[in-house]
């Protein structure tokens, strides 16, 4: 099972076997094969070489990038691994930042200013809450608390989604609450923050579901995607 900061950094910057698979499959509308790499194929998606070669890097060299022994390719290198893999804007910059992460950011900062708690109060009519990047609730208001004990300061909604079985009761469409989840886990948390290492550690250990949709290497932030609550009257 994938473990701590170095783990999840290096696998980063692996293709996925589901995303290789959905590149050319012919359920998402796509050619079974891609045009320049036409014959016959034994097994679905794109194969190493094939992704290297559309990529204009040598197989060795992507194995190299598979296996982390090189862990900083030319900006080059990565628009054209986005372009073979047909990533969108928001796992494309992913990929840039994992390639190069740049300074260690500060420490979340775990109090929230009085002003906040104010315009937080001042929502009276609507649940608002603050969190950090690895998904810790810092500040809740009155309407988010009683929404759901997730809300609750000191929780963390990625464990809540996954661990607390109250979840799939409380979100009708939690497959997609989910997958929402995940992508901006994976997207906005630090891999070199331990917190955020053991997060998804635990979380892959301890879910199945979790698991499946982390190695999809889905990365999208957080914008402004409707949730559908089965609390009436809350």
């Amino acid at each position: 099972m994938p473990n701590g900061a170095t783990s999840w950094a290096r696998a980063s910057l692996i293709p996925s076997r589901a995303h290789l698979e959905a590149l050319y499959s012919p359920s998402v509308g796509k050619a079974a094969t891609p045009p320049r790499l036409a014959g016959r194929r034994r097994v679905a998606g794109l194969r190493r070489e094939e992704l290297a070669r559309l990529a204009g890097i040598s197989e060795p060299y992507l194995v190299r990038l598979e296996q982390g022994v090189d862990r900083h390719p030319s900006p080059q290198v990565l628009n054209s691994l986005a372009r073979a893999l047909e990533l969108d804007a928001d796992a494309a910059a992913h990929l840039f930042t994992l390639a190069d992460p740049g300074p260690v950011p500060p420490p979340s900062r775990t109090e929230v200013a009085e002003d906040v708690h104010r315009l937080l109060d001042a929502w009276a009519d609507r649940p608002a809450y603050v969190r950090d990047r690895c998904f810790d609730v810092l500040a809740a208001n009155k309407r988010a608390r009683a929404l759901a004990p997730m809300y609750e300061p000191g929780r963390n909604l990625a464990r809540s989604v996954f661990l607390d079985p109250e979840s799939r009761r409380l979100f009708p469409d939690w497959a997609e609450v989910a997958a929402q989840t995940v992508a901006a886990l994976r997207a906005e948390a630090d891999p070199s923050d331990p917190r955020a290492a053991r997060l998804v550690a635990e979380l892959e250990r301890d879910d199945e579901e979790f698991r499946r949709l982390w190695a999809r290497h889905e990365a999208r932030p957080a914008r402004d995607e409707l949730k559908r609550f089965a609390r009436p009257g809350a």
